[in-house]
C-alpha cells in the first residue's frame, strides 16, 4: 500500500524494478514518523524484507545490485530494557491471589504455580496435556521451541496445587491440562488476562504492584525455592527453570 500510494500506481502494476533501496528506507522512515512506530518494530519489518530479497537473488540475476542495496540497508540501534520484575512478596501475594473455593480459582493457582515452578512460556503452559504430567513424581513432559523436550520437577505447592485442579477439572474432551467453563483449551491471551486480574486484585495490598506490568514472560524469570512452610521465595533467574528440588 505504501509503494503504491508514493509512486501512484495500482498494487498489481508494481514492478521489482521500483521496489528498491530508497522506497525500503522511505517505507521505514515512514512507519517511525507517520505511524508512529517504535524501532523496535521498524527493525522487525525490515527482517522480513531482508528475507524476501534473499529469496529473489537466486531467481533474478539482472537485480543482484538491487537486492544488495536493500540488504545493505542496516537495522536501527535501539535499548535493551530490562525484564521488569516483581518483589517476593509481590509474586507471593499473585500466587495467593485465586480463590480455592472455586472451580476457577482452583485452576489458575496451579497454573500460576505450575508457571512459575517451571518457569514455562506461555505456550508451554497452555499447551501442556494431561499426557505429559507424571503423577507419582509430579514431574511435567514440556515441548518448547524448536521442538526440544524437557522434563521438569514440581515442588510440593506446585504439586498440590496442580492435583486439586486435576481432582476437579473432570472428563473432557480436550487433552490440554487447563481449560475454561466450556471445556475448550484456556487460550495464550486468557491466561495474560486472568494474570492481570489477579494481579490488579491484589494490587490494593501490595501497591507497587499498580505501577508494574504483570505479564507471563515476567513469571518466567524467577526461580521458585520452596520454603518449609510451603510458600516461596524466589530469586531472579534469566532463563527461568527450575533446577533445584
Amino acid at each position: 500500500m505504501f509503494a503504491a500510494d508514493r509512486l501512484k500506481v495500482k498494487p498489481s502494476a508494481l514492478t521489482l524494478e521500483q521496489i528498491d533501496a530508497g522506497l525500503v528506507s522511505a517505507f521505514l522512515e515512514h512507519l517511525e514518523d507517520e505511524r508512529k512506530n517504535a524501532a523496535v518494530t521498524r527493525n522487525v519489518r525490515l527482517p522480513a524484507i531482508k528475507s524476501f530479497f534473499r529469496f529473489l537473488e537466486y531467481r533474478q540475476p539482472a537485480a543482484l545490485e538491487q537486492i544488495r542495496c536493500v540488504l545493505a540497508i542496516p537495522f536501527k540501534k535501539t535499548d535493551t530494557r530490562l525484564v521488569p520484575y516483581l518483589l517476593r512478596e509481590e509474586l507471593q501475594a499473585v500466587l495467593d491471589a485465586p480463590d480455592p473455593a472455586t472451580r476457577d480459582g482452583i485452576r489458575d493457582r496451579a497454573m500460576l504455580h505450575v508457571a512459575v515452578c517451571a518457569g514455562l512460556r506461555v505456550s508451554e503452559l497452555t499447551g501442556l496435556k494431561v499426557d505429559d504430567i507424571d503423577l507419582p513424581s509430579m514431574s511435567i513432559r514440556v515441548l518448547g521451541k524448536g521442538r526440544r523436550e524437557r522434563t521438569l520437577p514440581l515442588w510440593k505447592p506446585a504439586a498440590a496445587a496442580l492435583r486439586a485442579w486435576l481432582a476437579i477439572r473432570g472428563q473432557v474432551a480436550t487433552p490440554e491440562v487447563f481449560v475454561n467453563a466450556r471445556g475448550e483449551p484456556l487460550s495464550r491471551w486468557g491466561f495474560a488476562y486472568l494474570l492481570r486480574q489477579h494481579a490488579a486484585t491484589v494490587a490494593r495490598k501490595q501497591p507497587g504492584l499498580a505501577r508494574k506490568r504483570v505479564s507471563p514472560h515476567v513469571l518466567r524469570h524467577y526461580l521458585p525455592r520452596p520454603t518449609m512452610s510451603g510458600s516461596f521465595s524466589f530469586a531472579h533467574n534469566s532463563k527461568g527453570l527450575c533446577d533445584n528440588m
